[in-house]
């Protein structure tokens, strides 16, 4: 007991979070097919993860990826590049992406280590000469997946799809109102 006791007055109660310096294990699932995408060419991919994070990352056939790391950080920075590389896209949701291109007929905006074309058409409602006139390379904005043709691997965005149509702040609130909650959803 009087071990007990020496042990309720150096803590009491469980601390709500782990100390930040402490190791730790995460485990996540991905998608087998998406296997390849973390390990890379003669394991590339994985290996440069491993030396920018320090963490240490095993895949299973399966798809189960465990992360080990000696800390919050690195445990962190890997899960982000492992769920960066193997996250899909959805059709309907809003992503924030990085502009990797700007051409006359659009932008190349990056999800997901995963390229998308940005059509000049979808940038806006109102009338634009040149993507270059409105984005930059290394941009971030956020974009709608309009389509996805997985067999290509052509991934079709909007930014105009996130805009309240000309008109409709002054015709109908309510289009506005709903709108918005679409998206939010």
């Amino acid at each position: 007991m009087k071990i007990l006791d020496i042990m309720d007055a150096a803590i009491s109660k469980p601390r709500e979070e782990i100390n930040p310096n402490a190791p730790r294990m995460h485990v996540i699932k991905i998608n087998p097919e998406k296997i390849g995408a973390v390990i890379g060419t003669g394991g590339k991919v994985i290996k440069g993860i491993v030396e920018e994070t320090g963490a240490k990352i095993d895949i299973e056939d399966d798809g189960k990826v465990t992360i080990f790391a000696n800390n919050a950080d690195s445990l962190n920075a890997a899960l982000n590049q492992v769920e960066n590389l193997t996250n899909e896209v959805e059709v309907g949701k809003i992503y924030q992406g990085l502009v990797n291109g700007v051409k006359d007929f659009g932008a190349f905006v990056e999800i997901f280590s995963q390229s998308g074309l940005l059509h000049i058409s979808e940038i806006s409602h109102e009338h634009i000469e040149t993507p270059h006139s409105v984005l930059n390379v290394n941009d971030q904005m956020k974009v709608m997946i309009i389509d996805l043709d997985a067999e290509r691997g052509r991934i079709s965005l909007s930014t105009k799809a996130l805009e309240p149509e000309p008109g409709d702040m002054l015709t109908d609130p309510q289009k506005v109102f709903d709108k918005a909650e679409e998206m939010a959803a």
